[in-house]
């Protein structure tokens, strides 16, 4: 009888064990709604860099600045946020092409300091949606799920949820879901992406979500891709940063070189 309970544990922990491991695979609906919105950025052209530049508001607490800024992204995985205010420059440079993954941050003071690995598992390019939208779709490790239909500040939109499930590394040792999952809304007539939603965490408590959430308006055609000029960013339901571009450059040749060397340059400053 103890053997026989013992076989049965095995076999049922095997399937267990099986069934976890298994990969899950993208939601069909999900991915023709994620083609349809690369489709609508980027209908003739493959979009691998984008350069933005215009007027930023920036808001933390009771500080309220207006400057500019300049905001570079590549498809396959890097970004640079680079801020102009009156009281000082604030910069973000986060590489996920580099093996670990580098970004640094710096603000007023001049003083580099990394980004912790967990919060280096979110989207880079949350303001250039076609870069996004790009790298989620030739990526193996996206999963995509379709949501439901829903409105979002009265707009008919197609949400669909995407988890990165990269292996397991000294980098990232344990990755839990929440901290790649990026949830993206698609206008349900025009499959532009309205809206873009993920959260941060603590430096010491990566499991303390902090939603973000992006806001995409004011679309244009630029070298025959639509780029949203007006981005807003919220931080807990808070605006904290108000972007109006003016200028917008497709494909000019950005490598990940470029961010590379800008992480590498805050490696002895934390």
């Amino acid at each position: 009888m103890r053997i026989a309970l013992l076989v049965a544990v095995f076999c049922v922990s095997t399937l267990l064990s099986s069934a976890a491991q298994a990969p899950v695979s993208t939601n069909p609906q999900a991915l023709t709604l994620l083609q349809n919105a690369l489709t609508a950025l980027s209908p003739n052209i493959t979009t691998h860099d984008v350069t933005l530049t215009g007027s930023a508001n920036y808001i933390a607490g009771s500080d309220n600045e207006t400057g500019t800024g300049t905001l570079e992204a590549i498809a396959t995985g890097a970004s640079s946020v680079n801020l102009t205010l009156p009281s000082g420059s604030r910069t973000e440079v986060r590489n996920l092409t580099a093996n670990p993954p580098t970004g640094t941050w710096s603000g007023p003071d001049g003083v580099n300091h990394l980004i912790v690995s967990h919060n280096l598992l979110n989207e880079p390019s949350w303001f250039a949606p076609a870069c996004a939208i790009s790298r989620i779709l030739v990526s193996s490790e996206s999963v995509a799920s379709y949501v439901d239909a829903e409105t979002l500040e009265s707009q008919s939109v197609q949400h669909v949820a995407v988890v990165q499930q990269p292996p397991a590394t000294a980098f990232a040792p344990e990755i839990f879901p929440h901290l790649t999952q990026i949830d993206l809304y698609l206008d349900s007539s025009t499959y532009l992406p309205a809206a873009m939603k993920f959260t941060i965490h603590p430096d010491d408590d990566e499991l303390v979500d902090i939603p973000i959430e992006v806001r995409f308006s004011d679309y244009r055609t630029v070298n025959g891709t639509q780029i949203p000029f007006h981005v807003q960013r919220f931080l807990d339901n808070g605006l904290v940063l108000d972007l109006q571009f003016e200028t917008a450059a497709i494909n000019s040749g950005l490598s990940p070189s470029v961010f590379a060397s800008q992480s590498l340059q805050a490696g002895d400053n934390r």
